[in-house]
């Protein structure tokens, strides 16, 4: 990748790892398939009016917008509600090890060796995050995160084809298009009392929707499908081993968390398999 992209990579698990937690005290106030679609509905408002409808692309924006916009957040906001945001952040780094055998699959990048070893560490990893004591009855918000994983790293092999024909920063605002009233209409239909929700919210889960719709989805997604148009899958999935920095620190420092030893071992392990799977370069020399 280039030093330009680089940067923009970076700025994404910063701002994807602080929005996903930040989004647990805002179910306070809006369950979670609203949540989902206030968010991609506001940044699709703001986004939309200054790129042309992707009339060349509506199949895949749908299918795109299903997978990895409605579908994906509600079960990872859903998963995040039921666990500790500590926990959940470390689970969503399934979407690594996830992302690695799809692209295996679906777009012919073969795996060496090491990559399956990390492969098998990362989920031994989950296996033994799985185990902490803290979740105990919880079993079904680690299903629905890892659901949401693995959706997501579907969502974004798909993605990739798309974000290079348009651009990323298109990508991101007709997501918002598609995605914001499949949520909503979900949210009547499922959740109920959207209104109600809504004009009863807290002035605090309103700012964290708006966090949501900016800093995750104009500003982070704009950024990580901007690279991910010039870089191969599998480069660009990286810079997802700060995601369990930024999340970590945020529910110790924001939500007053304090993670246990399970946590930690887990965690560790499941970033040593992933750092196994993407720290490889043989040369780590950036493209100017």
């Amino acid at each position: 990748m280039s030093r330009k992209d680089i940067l923009l990579a970076l700025l994404v698990p910063c701002l994807l790892g602080f929005g996903f937690v930040i989004a647990k005290p805002a179910m306070d106030s809006f369950p979670p398939i609203l949540l989902n679609g206030l968010r991609w509905s506001l940044s699709g408002l703001l986004m939309c009016y200054f790129f042309p409808f992707p009339k060349n692309f509506i199949k895949q924006m749908f299918a795109i917008s299903i997978i990895g916009g409605s579908v994906q957040y509600s079960l990872s906001f859903y998963g995040l509600r039921i666990l500790d945001g500590a926990s959940a952040t470390l689970f969503v780094q399934a979407e690594i090890p996830f992302g690695i055998l799809i692209a295996y699959f679906l777009l012919g990048e073969k795996a060496p060796i090491k990559n399956i070893i990390g492969l098998i560490i990362a989920f031994v990893g989950i296996i033994i995050l799985s185990g902490n004591p803290s979740l105990e009855g919880k079993f079904i918000g680690v299903a629905l995160i890892l659901s949401g994983a693995f959706l997501w790293s579907f969502a974004q092999v798909l993605a990739k084809d798309v974000s290079e024909k348009i651009g990323g920063l298109a990508l991101t605002a007709w997501l918002g298009v598609f995605s914001g009233p499949q949520c909503l209409i979900a949210s009547y239909l499922i959740e109920g009392n959207t209104l109600n929700y809504i004009f009863n919210a807290t002035p605090n889960a309103w700012l964290i929707v708006v966090y949501l719709a900016v800093g995750m989805n104009v500003i982070g997604y704009s950024c990580w499908y901007s690279v991910l148009s010039r870089n191969p899958v599998n480069n660009v999935m990286s810079v997802l081993l700060l995601f369990p920095i930024t999340g970590l620190l945020t529910s110790i420092f924001v939500l007053n968390e304090t993670p246990n030893t399970y946590a930690y071992i887990g965690g560790t392990i499941i970033i040593s398999g992933v750092s196994m799977i993407l720290i490889n370069k043989k040369t780590n020399k950036f493209k100017t």
